[in-house]
C-alpha cells in the first residue's frame, strides 16, 4: 500500500520556522520526483516546491524563493520542507506528492498556521 504521511505542521508566529516531513512507503522512493503543494482556506491547490528523484535538482515557486528549502533523505524515505521567515499568507494545508511516469501519489496533508 502506497503511503505518504506528512508531519511537522502547527501554529507559528510570523517570522518563525517549521520543518515539514513526509515519510514514504509502498513504492520506490528513489525513483520518484517529489514535491509540496498547499491549499489556503477558500483557495485552490498551489505548487510550492519540487525535487528530482536524484535530489540533484530543486525548484521553487516565486513566493517561497529564498525562504523555503526542499530536501530528501533516501536512507529514511523521507521528504522535507524547511520553511523560514514564515508569513501569515503561508497559512495553508501542505501536501506532499510523489510522481513518476504520469502517476502521482498524495499525502493527507498537514496544517500550517502563521499567526500572532
Amino acid at each position: 500500500e502506497v503511503q505518504l504521511v506528512e508531519s511537522g505542521g502547527g501554529l507559528v508566529q510570523p517570522g518563525g520556522s517549521l520543518r515539514l516531513s513526509c515519510v514514504a512507503s509502498g513504492f520506490a522512493f528513489n525513483n520518484h520526483a517529489m514535491g509540496w503543494v498547499r491549499q489556503a482556506p477558500g483557495k485552490g491547490l498551489e505548487w510550492v516546491s519540487g525535487i528530482s528523484a536524484s535530489g540533484m535538482t530543486t525548484s521553487y515557486a516565486n513566493f517561497v524563493q529564498g525562504r523555503f528549502a526542499i530536501s530528501r533523505d533516501s536512507a529514511k524515505d523521507t521528504l522535507y520542507l524547511q520553511m523560514n521567515s514564515l508569513k501569515p499568507e503561508d497559512t495553508a494545508v501542505y501536501y506532499c506528492y510523489a510522481r513518476r511516469d504520469g502517476t502521482t501519489y498524495w499525502g493527507q496533508g498537514t496544517q500550517v498556521t502563521v499567526s500572532s
